[in-house]
Parts: C-alpha cells; sequence; structure tokens
C-alpha cells in the first residue's frame, strides 16, 4: 500500500534550489483550470490555482492527503460517533455529542450560511473525495477495516465546532457544583481557575486591576436550587500572542507571534498551508476538516492570531422535573420535557442507548431527570444558528485591520481574542465572539431554571464587543488573562488563566528598544515562572533545612530549564501539597459528584493546582481542616524527600503525545505516537508546557504550533508545528520539525513566489479531467 508522500520525489531536498524541478501532472475531477502545488523541504503545500472554487478543490485535496483520518476523527468525536473506532473508552464523550445535539446543528448551520460559504464547503469536499476515488487511505483505516467517509459539505462546520466545543466556563462551573456540598457556598469564591494576584487586561491595554468576588447574598438562589441535587457531601488549552508596533520594532513595522496551546495529540491539531488565487493570497495555520484559515494567517495586508477569551459562552441550569422526568418547572408552570433515543455502535463493545432530554434551556448534560433534579446546559456555541464559516473569505480579503475586525462580525463558535496588524502599521485586538447577555452571577455555579431570572437578554451586540487599535503603549499582549476590567458595562467572564504570562510577555517587550523576530522567537522560549519563585519562597520559609533538596531550590531563580532538577523539585512538592489541599478540604471526592460527570470529567487536583497560590498568598487555611500551610509545606517536602531521585525537568517534563488509537492497537505502526526531543517551560511560563497534576511530571498540552509575522518583510516569517506536516507515520514530515519546536526554533515560512520557488522539493500540476 502506498501512502500519501512516500513516494516520487525527494521530500529533503535543500532549503534553495538552483535547478528547476520537474512538475508532476496529474488530472483530477472537479477543475475548472490548471493548479500548481510546491512542496517545500518541510513538505508544507503552496498552493496556486486560478480561480478560489479549484483552490478550495485542492484545499481539501491536501488535506485528505496529509490528515484524512485526523479529519475523520475529528467529525466523529465532534457528532458522537468515535466509539465505532476507539470503543468504550470514547463512550462517554460519544455520548456528550450526542446529549449536545451537534450534529443537527451542525446541519442547521450549513443550511444557513451564505451561498459563497456553501459553495466553498462544496469545492472542499470535492477535493476530499477526489483524493478518496483516486484510492487515498491511511495506516489506521487498514487496522480498523474500514475505508475513509465520503466527505459532505456540512462536515466543515461540525469538525469546526468539535476543535472548540464546550471549552471554558461550562467546566468551572460544574467544578464548582461539585464542591459545594463539601465545602459549603462560603468557600466557592475560593474556587475560582486563577490565583487572584493583580490583573492585566487586554482591553483596554495596560492597567491592573483587581477581580471582583460573588457575595453569599448572590450565590443564595444557586445553592438554594442546587440543594438536593447529587449527593449530600459532595463527593485544560491556552495561548500566547502579541503584536508590536513599528515605533517598537527594528524595522520600523509590526510584528505578531504566538502559539497555541492544546493538548499533544498526534496527528497535531493545524497544518502548515499556502493558498493564493487572484482574489487573496493567504498563508498560515489550517484545521484539517476547515477550509481557509480560521485562527492563524497572514495576506498581503493582514496578519492575525488569536488566543483564547475565556468568555462565558455556556449557563447551566437547575431544573426540577416531575412526573418521572416528562415534565419540568418554569416560572410559568410545568412544560413537557423533550425526549429522543439515540443508539451508539460501540467497537468490540454492545450498542449504547441514550435517552435525551431537553428543556427550553437545553440538553440535560448531568443527573437523571427521573430523581426530580438535574443540569441543563443552554450553550451560544449551540442553542441558536452559527454563521461563523460566513467570515472566512471576508477575513481573507479584508484590506486593513480594522476591516479585517469587521469582517469577524458573526463568529460565534468558538470565543478569541484576534491579535493583528495590518501593512499601514496598525496593531490591534478584538475580542471575537458571540456572548450572551445576562446577570454576571451566572458565572459562578448552574441557576435555577424555573424562577425567570436568569435568562438571557439575547446577546452583546458585535459593536460592543472589546476592541482597540494602536494602544499608546505601542503593542498588545493576550495570554487567556482577563479581556476586560469586571466593572465593565457586558458581563464577560469569570474564571481566566493567571495574568503571569501576559505580564511576562509586557515585560519582556518593554526592556527591548528595538525588537527584531529573532526577540520574538526567544520570548516564545522563555521558561521564567513566577509563580515557582513565589510558592519556593513560601516552602523556604517554613522548612528553612531540608538536606539537597532545598538547597537546590534555594540556589534556583525560577527558570524551568531542561537541564536543571530543581524544577522538577519544586512541581513535585507543589503537587504533594495540592494533595494535601484536595484531602484535607474532602475535594478529592467532588471529582465523584454528578456534576462533575459529564467527559472528560473533572479531576480535583487539576482545579486545586490553581487554586493553591492564592491560598497561599492570602494565608487562607479554610480548606485545611484545621491544619496550617507550615504543616501542609514540611508535609509535602517530607514526602517527596523521601521518595525516588528527582530527575532533571526535561526528563521529567518530556512531551508526552498521544494518538486516539493507541490503546485500540498497542504498538501497530501508524499508531505509536513518535516521541518528542525534550523541552522546558511549565503552564505559568510563556513556554507553556503543561502538565495534569494528577497524572505525573509529563507535559501533555502546550505550544502545538508558533508563529511570527514580519509585516516588513513577509519571506521574513517563520513558523513551526509539534512534530510534521504529514499525519502518516513513516512518512518523512510526519515528525521532522520536533526537533526544531522542542529548541524552541522555526522553519521559513515563504511567501512570495520568489521564496516558495528557492524552497521547493516538488511540484505537481493538477489539471481538468
Amino acid at each position: 500500500m502506498i501512502y500519501p508522500n512516500q513516494a516520487g520525489a525527494d521530500m529533503d531536498s535543500p532549503a534553495s534550489n538552483s535547478k528547476a524541478i520537474d512538475a508532476e501532472l496529474r488530472t483530477l475531477a472537479g477543475l475548472r483550470g490548471r493548479v500548481e502545488v510546491t512542496r517545500d523541504q518541510w513538505g508544507i503545500p503552496h498552493v496556486k490555482a486560478e480561480n478560489p472554487d479549484d483552490l478550495f478543490v485542492l484545499n481539501g485535496y491536501i488535506h485528505a492527503e496529509d490528515r484524512m483520518w485526523q479529519m475523520e476523527a475529528a467529525l466523529r468525536r465532534g457528532i458522537g460517533r468515535l466509539a465505532e473506532w476507539a470503543g468504550p473508552s470514547a463512550l462517554p464523550a460519544d455520548r456528550l455529542a450526542r446529549q449536545l445535539g451537534a450534529e443537527a446543528a451542525a446541519k442547521r448551520d450549513y443550511d444557513a450560511l451564505a451561498p459563497e460559504t456553501q459553495a466553498m464547503l462544496v469545492s472542499y469536499a470535492a477535493g476530499v473525495n477526489a483524493w478518496i476515488d483516486a484510492g487515498g487511505t491511511a495506516q489506521e483505516y487498514d487496522l480498523l477495516g474500514e475505508a475513509p467517509i465520503r466527505w459532505e459539505p456540512w462536515f466543515g462546520v461540525a469538525v469546526m465546532r468539535q476543535r472548540g466545543i464546550l471549552m471554558g466556563s461550562v467546566w468551572f462551573k460544574l467544578w464548582r457544583a461539585a464542591a459545594l456540598g463539601t465545602v459549603g457556598p462560603e468557600a466557592v469564591p475560593l474556587l475560582r481557575y486563577d490565583d487572584n494576584g493583580p490583573e492585566r487586561f487586554i482591553v483596554p491595554q495596560g492597567p491592573e486591576g483587581r477581580r471582583l468576588t460573588a457575595t453569599l447574598a448572590d450565590l443564595a438562589p444557586a445553592v438554594e436550587a442546587l440543594s438536593g441535587f447529587g449527593p449530600g457531601d459532595g463527593t485544560v488549552g491556552g495561548s500566547n500572542n502579541w503584536a508590536v508596533s513599528g515605533a517598537r520594532t527594528a524595522s520600523g513595522m509590526p510584528l505578531v507571534a504566538g502559539d497555541p496551546h492544546r493538548a499533544y495529540e498526534i496527528p497535531g491539531i493545524y497544518t502548515q498551508l499556502h493558498l493564493t488565487c487572484p482574489a487573496f493570497d493567504a498563508i498560515g495555520f489550517s484545521v484539517p476538516g476547515v477550509p481557509a484559515f480560521p485562527h492563524f494567517c497572514h495576506t498581503e495586508n493582514v496578519a492575525w492570531c488569536v488566543t483564547h477569551t475565556f468568555a462565558d459562552l455556556h449557563d447551566l441550569y437547575v431544573e426540577e422535573f416531575a412526573e418521572g422526568g416528562a415534565t419540568y418547572r418554569t416560572e410559568d408552570g410545568w412544560a413537557r420535557t423533550t425526549t429522543r433515543r439515540e443508539t451508539i455502535r460501540v467497537r468490540d463493545g454492545a450498542d449504547a442507548s441514550v435517552t435525551v432530554h431537553e428543556t427550553r434551556h437545553g440538553p440535560v448534560i448531568a443527573g437523571d431527570p427521573a430523581t426530580g433534579k438535574a443540569l441543563a446546559l443552554k450553550s451560544a456555541q449551540l442553542f441558536d444558528t452559527d454563521r461563523s464559516l460566513d467570515c472566512l473569505v471576508p477575513m481573507m480579503t479584508a484590506p486593513s485591520l480594522d476591516a479585517f475586525y469587521d469582517s469577524c462580525k458573526g463568529w460565534g463558535v468558538i470565543d478569541h481574542n484576534v491579535v493583528g496588524a495590518d501593512r499601514a502599521g496598525h496593531i490591534g485586538v478584538l475580542i471575537r465572539a458571540t456572548v450572551p447577555e445576562r446577570d454576571a452571577v451566572n458565572g459562578w455555579l448552574p441557576v435555577p431554571g424555573w424562577t425567570g431570572t436568569h435568562e438571557w437578554r439575547g446577546y452583546i451586540p458585535f459593536e460592543r464587543m472589546p476592541r482597540q487599535l494602536d494602544p499608546a503603549e505601542g503593542y498588545i499582549t493576550t495570554a487567556n488573562n482577563r479581556p476586560v476590567p469586571e466593572d465593565h458595562p457586558d458581563y464577560m467572564v469569570t474564571d481566566c488563566h493567571p495574568t503571569t504570562r501576559a505580564s511576562r510577555l509586557a515585560e519582556r517587550i518593554e526592556r527591548v528598544a528595538a525588537l527584531t523576530p529573532g526577540d520574538m522567537q526567544d520570548f516564545l522560549r522563555d521558561t521564567d515562572s513566577a509563580p515557582a519563585r513565589e510558592i519556593v519562597a513560601r516552602i523556604l520559609a517554613a522548612v528553612p533545612r531540608g538536606g539537597p533538596l532545598l538547597s537546590a531550590l534555594a540556589a534556583w531563580d525560577g527558570r524551568m530549564d531542561p537541564g536543571l532538577t530543581a524544577p522538577t523539585i519544586y512541581y513535585l512538592i507543589r503537587q504533594e501539597m495540592t494533595r494535601i489541599l484536595a484531602r484535607r478540604s474532602g475535594l478529592d471526592r467532588a471529582s465523584a459528584h454528578v456534576a462533575a460527570s459529564p467527559a472528560p470529567g473533572i479531576p480535583a487536583l487539576n482545579q486545586l493546582w490553581w487554586t493553591l497560590p492564592n491560598l497561599l498568598r492570602a494565608d487562607d487555611t479554610s480548606l485545611l481542616d484545621g491544619a496550617d500551610w507550615g504543616a501542609v509545606i514540611a508535609e509535602a517536602v517530607a514526602t517527596v524527600g523521601a521518595g525516588p531521585q528527582p530527575q532533571p525537568w526535561g526528563k521529567a517534563h518530556r512531551p508526552v503525545f498521544t494518538h486516539p488509537l493507541a490503546h485500540v492497537f498497542p504498538g501497530a505502526p501508524g499508531v505509536a505516537p513518535p516521541s518528542s526531543d525534550p523541552t522546558g517551560g511549565d503552564g505559568d511560563c510563556v513556554l507553556a508546557t503543561g502538565g495534569f497534576p494528577g497524572s505525573g511530571t509529563g507535559s501533555v498540552y502546550g505550544p502545538v504550533s508558533r508563529y511570527i509575522f514580519d509585516l516588513s518583510d513577509w519571506d521574513n516569517s517563520r513558523w513551526i508545528v509539534m512534530h510534521g506536516t504529514s499525519g502518516h507515520a513513516g512518512d518523512p514530515h510526519y515528525s521532522d520539525q520536533n526537533p526544531l519546536w522542542a529548541r524552541g526554533e522555526m522553519v521559513p515560512m515563504a511567501y512570495s513566489a520568489a521564496a516558495v520557488a528557492a524552497h521547493a522539493a516538488t511540484r505537481t500540476v493538477f489539471r481538468p479531467v
């Protein structure tokens, strides 16, 4: 069997070619004209077509050629059919996707798209199917005994939604609901997904402030509504990006840089792509299964990139049911519950039957209506028709940054801080999201669904979404920190990441007078951890003598560098402190609460890891069951000291890549993920290689790609992905970018025709049949 890119021209050609490269000639059904595909020495495709329709046909063809199995896996996840491949382990997530009605929502949204957007998706699907018709396959299909599914135009809508479904607030609200019965309402404000330090805001850039909090009076309706729901004892992603104005750069033109942080799943979520036609010339990271560039791209005029805003898009309602779940309570009396049954096929297992219950707010995702109470989800990602994909072509044709931001109107499938710059020298940021308009108290816990007092009042108008152009500071940083001050007229968010990474980036930008792309690359691999220094100082104050472990910490500057052992010691002690906090507070039982049941679950240690720094800073012992932090620290140090000798951080924290089928076919070629070279950083660093504290010290998420856009010379831009362009094990470009990625280096982003030719390794010309 021949898999894509494993035969043909030499894919490891040198970076610059003095000789012409002979083109392979192919015919392809569905084309109207000639299309040329040039792949560079990294296998990155540069596609040039005579019209947009043909360009999107090749967009689909190339995605299928490099990542067909990944595309279908994302589709199956999105509509609740992955268990057909991955077996019982995928059943909880499939069940949630069926409860959400994701397939029906994708079809509804596709039907509502503009004709030109539908035409783009039709062309894309034609390209995917042309590759399938030519005999394309992948090793995963061979292992499964399956063939690729024929692609339908609405699949792109489903894949785009799956890549951001339910990110953010829903999990924090479920966590606090699960914890409520154990810690009581007084402690709920402590369980916020940040560390309560001074905050840097995204709009406006620069000011710092403190958070507001919820009072017991604010929370009382939700606490009362949750009474009797579940047992009485109450048994990760982000990103960095920034833009610097020409006043701060050596070239006098803006620089834009960043990195999206996602789970290290193989194949990686993004793949590099360049699409050129008379209407636009765009290059960036594409999402296999979706045409164009939703997140990271530059055109001739504009560069843009995103981080997750953590906008509160999801509300949970405690619904009160009667008649065995057949009716539910509203402020106007009792209404009929809508139900439907779904069957999920499970590989190597019995079919599973799912009964979905829906109220006016949405589907029940936790609890059983037959018991009298359950939680229904109302999500802006699903509740109303979404036309996000209508933005894709206008984004690529916008002549300026301000026009680009105008083209984002209607985007709602996930929430973003969109940082950008244009060739006129402007920089800016827009909060791109469709955010419900309602009271801020909805952000803390599930609220009662029968009072009528916690309902949405529509959506915040696009014209009121925060936008800022050319801030006086001359730069913009975002790193999942708070998008706006909490006294902003519109409620936007309750939980977001601490401001640590955004503040570190601002600090580094302000140090250098004439910034270059090299400086941007250095910022992306910054391993400084302010939280580590703060926690280590507290550890050393509590336990001044502790042998070689504490001596190593005393001599350490807080950099999470791979060759050092001190970062491992710090991490292990903080991890053990978090375990003690979980046990003493009783919150180790909260993960078993019914509110924490939706897939993938809510591990208490992962949540409390982020709670710990603020409790230490405030010397708050309310969750320690009578102990003090000095005793907790001493116990943690003793436990780590009695354990195995800590390894250097690069070994202890090596990235762990995973493949969705590795557990189904252990060790089989094609699904055994590649290993990664070691790297530094952790979840508090700009180099955000984070782990899950409940499962060791390894890194399981981080910068799956990086980019630097140089608006003074597009050919001076650079990029990288965590493994390679190909999703096929054994392909020369399956993991060839990993050594560079692990070192924080990048490869050229050739844009001009001359640069593309200079880096060319292969050329293929496609003509109509």
